[in-house]
């Protein structure tokens, strides 16, 4: 399982945080070279980027936790804290919700070349403000959590539809950019508890052991902190990255038909 885990341990550590959807390329690469370890893998190639995550806005989580020590939810951390669980609330409905509905379509290069192209599109467009909020209240984390939520669709970026939608509501980039990847945190660790429940015994049967998911993880730590700087310095110009899944897209739809 060894080549198969440095594959997918890279390709999630470059994509992951870059908004072109790790979990696109992830599985049209299980697809194209008929690999097919089961879901609680992929979802365990996340812990990497959690760790990256948590180490990256360290002050920001330390500041929260403090908060919910202190039981403080008006300082701007308490703030911070209260439109995280919300915008949680509604990933986790929005997310079981479409994995009941189109969960069978998720293998489907078609399915996958249509949603690379809506990412894009969707990033293209976060250059056009479409509200006047200058800040992130409930409403907002609501509706950037259900974006969250429909990015376990293969082809649409996780990272791509927060930040797209928090910059349409008129979200300041750097909030934008930091709300993004805090509210990944318990998407991300909840995802893994769940498919731990249903799927350990999977893992097993797969041949997947301990030690692949640990080389698999350290893989996507380490390059998943190259792309989450490389990002962040490209935060003003977010609207490149729109290019690549629309082109990707429509040649995968194309690949299809023939």
């Amino acid at each position: 399982m060894k080549p198969e885990v440095i594959l997918l341990g890279i390709i999630q550590g470059l994509t992951e945080w870059i908004p072109i959807s790790s979990t696109g390329h992830i599985r049209l690469i299980e697809i194209l070279l008929g690999m097919k370890p089961p879901l609680l893998f992929d979802v365990a190639l996340h812990i990497g980027t959690v760790i990256v995550t948590i180490v990256f806005f360290r002050r920001d989580i330390k500041g929260i936790l403090d908060a919910l020590v202190k039981l403080d939810f008006n300082s701007d951390s308490g703030l911070l804290l209260q439109n995280i669980f919300i915008g949680s609330i509604f990933t986790a409905i929005t997310g079981l919700t479409v994995t009941v509905f189109l969960e069978e379509l998720f293998c489907e290069v078609k399915f996958i070349g249509f949603f690379f192209i809506l990412s894009g599109l969707l990033i293209y467009f976060s250059r056009a403000k479409i509200s006047g909020k200058d800040g992130i209240d409930f409403t907002s984390a609501a509706i950037i959590g259900v974006a969250q939520g429909f990015s376990i669709i293969p082809g649409l970026s996780r990272s791509g539809l927060t930040i797209s939608v928090a910059l349409m509501l008129g979200v300041k980039r750097e909030e934008a950019f930091k709300f993004s990847f805090l509210l990944s945190i318990p998407a991300i660790l909840g995802a893994l508890i769940l498919m731990s429940c249903r799927q350990y015994s999977g893992l097993l049967e797969a041949g997947v052991g301990l030690e692949d998911i640990a080389l698999g993880v350290f893989i996507s730590m380490l390059l998943g902190y190259i792309s989450l700087k490389f990002l962040r310095r490209f935060l003003h110009k977010f609207h490149i990255f729109s290019f690549y899944p629309v082109a990707l897209g429509l040649a995968l739809i194309l690949f299809s038909k023939i």
